[in-house]
């Protein structure tokens, strides 16, 4: 399955990149609603830093998300992949493009759901609304850092 979330951000992509090596850019990014401790943080721009997240899915079971960064393209991509965690797979990319009035941040997720066909049945429903609603609020906080910070 795919999910993809664009926004155009009125500023550098070289701001928009920077923003996401901040050093504090995953607590950032995390809404507050998900209920998430970070055990360890990424450095983007190293392949194979790996940030560990534990979480409650449904607000009920612990889960432990270990991802692994595996590219680096600045100021244009970078990815990071599930190496466990609550999905079968999970691919993220984050791609930042000139744009005229900025940049465009596009955030490009593959991934197979848990549970085999049920999964695959209840992800339209469950994983792709969470998704779209996690995205809608990353791509806020990033906007807001890069069209107001100086």
């Amino acid at each position: 399955m795919k999910f993809v979330k664009e926004s155009i951000i009125k500023a550098e992509p070289e701001k928009v990149f920077a923003f996401h090596a901040l050093a504090d850019a995953i607590e950032r990014l995390i809404p507050p609603w998900e209920n998430a401790r970070i055990i360890q943080k990424a450095d983007i721009s190293k392949i194979g830093s790996r940030a560990i997240i534990e979480q409650k899915i449904f607000g009920i079971f612990p889960t432990r998300w270990i991802a692994e960064h595996t590219e680096y393209k600045p100021p244009r991509m970078f990815e990071d992949v599930q190496i466990s965690g609550p999905f079968k797979s999970w691919r993220h990319r984050h791609i930042i493009e000139p744009h005229e009035e900025g940049a465009t941040l596009k955030d490009e997720i593959e991934f197979k759901p848990p549970f085999w066909i049920l999964g695959r049945i209840a992800a339209p429903f469950v994983v792709l609304p969470k998704l779209e609603k996690m995205f809608a609020y990353r791509h806020a906080v990033t906007r807001k850092w890069c069209e107001s910070e100086s």
